[in-house]
């Protein structure tokens, strides 16, 4: 088991519950714009949000942003440590950066010194695209090894400060690479962990790649907070964060629907249907399964494990809970008798 630190409130690492992170698109400075956007992915579910901060306008900035919302703010820093200490005087929740970008030892030391006064942890991030080029060489490019020991190069600089309050996270664009080095830095330390696949783009192949590389870690028992990196509105990362988390059997709030392939005896239009169902079910927030069947003939049956369901047929269809039909509906009023039935329950 890792050692626990906490964002805020949210504790992280030690067998907490895996907690959803997401990251603003919005410019830091833009504080009316970044609010908005941090109450819509807190509303989604979003647990951890994080900002960047390129410069010290967008640092002055996050003081009052901090103010407006309702889940800890970590800070995105980069090279330049003056950055850093203003956010903490600010107010932000942790400090996200690579000790070894932000320059001499004593630079290190003011970071460390400055969040152990707060009581407010570092997450070291590693990323293929941006490591040391002496690693590169040595391994001949980006690899597990290469990422874990760069990782270790991070962490022994805010340990010779006397800084353990530590989070790490070793991501890569590609999925074998980045599961394997967050295996090799499980049996190798016990600092929590941020696990995601960086870079993986557009929604299509982003959410496949984020499904195997964060699903499968935590199938394994790895990672204590996850991002999913998509490169589409926020929300929908954390939209995927919920699902993988349902998926990987880690999380059990909330509905699950479970909906079957279209064949030869299907007589609706089950693709429209599934997909309304699935938009109307983020409104709630009962820990149920939810079942969207093609046809009568074995959909209660082949569902009986799910709370609630429903199966089409030709004019009318089924509406039935665990397996048993309740009555039978005309199909255009399928959708609404499901949800009269789930706000009942």
């Amino acid at each position: 088991m890792t050692r626990q630190i906490h964002v805020g409130a949210v504790p992280v690492g030690g067998g907490a519950s895996v907690s959803i992170q997401s990251m603003c698109n919005t410019p830091t400075q833009n504080v009316e714009a970044t609010v908005a956007q941090i109450k819509q992915l807190e509303a989604a579910g979003c647990q951890i949000i994080r900002v960047a901060v390129p410069d010290m306008e967008a640092a002055e900035a996050v003081g009052e942003i901090k103010k407006r919302i309702g889940i800890p703010m970590v800070v995105d820093i980069h090279f330049d440590y003056r950055l850093a200490l203003a956010c903490v005087e600010g107010g932000c929740d942790a400090v996200r950066i690579n000790p070894g970008n932000i320059g001499a030892p004593d630079r290190v030391a003011a970071v460390a010194n400055a969040c152990k006064g707060k009581g407010l942890p570092i997450r070291i991030g590693v990323n293929g695209g941006s490591l040391e080029k002496p690693l590169l060489e040595k391994y001949g490019g980006v690899t597990p090894e290469a990422l874990v020991e760069s990782a270790f190069g991070h962490i022994k600089l805010l340990e010779d400060c006397g800084f353990h309050d530590i989070c790490v996270s070793l991501k890569s664009s590609s999925v074998p690479i980045t599961m394997k080095a967050y295996q090799r830095m499980a049996l190798e330390s016990d600092y929590p962990l941020h696990i995601g696949v960086t870079e993986t783009g557009t929604p299509k192949m982003g959410l496949l790649k984020s499904a195997v590389g964060i699903g499968g870690l935590l199938a394994l028992g790895i990672g204590d907070t996850l991002r999913v990196s998509l490169s589409a509105d926020p929300v929908e990362e954390v939209y995927a964060a919920r699902d993988i988390l349902k998926a990987a059997g880690i999380r059990k709030e909330g509905p699950e629907l479970i909906s079957c392939p279209t064949c030869g005896r299907t007589r609706i239009d089950l693709i429209a249907l599934a997909g309304e169902v699935e938009e109307r079910l983020k409104k709630v927030d009962k820990p149920i399964t939810v079942a969207v069947m093609g046809c009568v003939v074995n959909g209660p049956g082949e569902a009986s494990a799910a709370d609630v369901g429903i199966a089409g047929g030709i004019g009318e269809g089924l509406l039935f809970r665990k397996g048993e039909i309740v009555k039978k509906v005309p199909q255009d009023r399928l959708v609404e008798e499901l949800f009269a039935l789930i706000e009942a329950l």
